[in-house]
């Protein structure tokens, strides 16, 4: 019994260091809140891979604002990856439930269920393993990323350094190499199909759709309108006053009539409505109130 004892107490050591371990090695997310990320993990990988086969990495990649990406973009990324997104704290138990089901009926993993949150600290931080301390650290290291930062902020940094192609990082990237065009200017159909490409970007092309990928994208547009998600608050220093933080402001796009200050112009997942044209001049000798 005693050996027993021992053996039992032995792993209990051996698990509480491993796991405090883990959690002390945890990468700090605070520094995201005002700082964007120069490379993350992913990148670093696929970096190492280009150089062991003798090839010059590459790496296209230009960082731009939330307002500055396509409202039509964001509806279609939430759809194809995380329609609970502005629901979970990180971790949608629902679909993880459904995934866990299918896979034990098929006896092999056929079904992911990673919300953008945990695809954003697995890009950041982690390598593509699957193996068990790899998924703690990163159902550990999402509850930081959704702790400390908006939903706003996680899906800012997710849709700018997301792999979209051989060496082709974020959403600016992507809209340039595939379509031409700046991310702001992406209309149902492009995002659509830039959407149903992020499952495997290497092999779903759109510059070069397959029958795969267009299904995605038919698939995406269709279920675009029924994303609406609420406003989205930004985080601030406790107020004195009791009063509520103010909304988050959205940079002018080059061009644009809208403010550069005040409340978001544009909630995540939803159209911009044009600015109001202005009244025309009221006629000189016009009579008050006939104008």
């Amino acid at each position: 019994m005693r050996s027993v004892g021992r053996v039992a107490l032995a792993l209990f050591a051996a698990g509480f260091a491993c796991g405090a371990y883990i959690y002390l090695t945890l990468p700090d997310v605070r520094p995201l809140k005002t700082a964007n990320p120069t490379t993350t993990a992913f990148m670093d990988l696929r970096a190492r891979q280009a150089r062991a086969k003798g090839e010059q990495p590459k790496q296209v990649q230009r960082w731009i604002s939330y307002g500055r990406i396509s409202s039509h973009l964001k509806r279609a990324v939430l759809v194809a990856e995380d329609s609970a997104f502005w629901q979970h704290d990180g971790v949608d138990f629902e679909q993880l439930k459904e995934s866990m089901e299918v896979n034990l009926e098929r006896r092999e993993f056929v079904r992911g269920a990673s919300t953008i949150t945990q695809q954003l600290a697995k890009n950041l931080y982690l390598s593509p393993s699957k193996n068990p301390v790899r998924k703690l650290r990163e159902l550990l290291i999402t509850r930081r990323l959704e702790g400390e930062l908006t939903k706003q902020r996680i899906l800012e940094i997710y849709l700018n350094v997301i792999e979209w192609g051989d060496g082709v990082y974020g959403a600016e990237a992507a809209a340039r190499t595939y379509f031409g065009r700046p991310a702001a200017d992406l209309g149902p159909q492009e995002s659509a199909l830039l959407a149903g490409a992020i499952i495997n970007p290497r092999v779903l092309d759109p510059g070069h759709p397959t029958a795969r990928l267009r299904r995605r994208q038919q698939m995406i547009m269709r279920r675009m309108g029924a994303v609406t998600p609420p406003p989205v608050v930004a985080e601030a220093a406790t107020d004195p006053s009791g009063s509520p933080p103010a909304l988050e402001p959205v940079p002018t796009l080059p061009g644009s009539a809208l403010p550069a200050e005040g409340p978001p112009t544009e909630l995540p997942g939803q159209v911009v409505p044009p600015p109001p044209k202005p009244l025309a001049p009221k006629p000189p000798g016009q009579p008050p109130g006939e104008w």
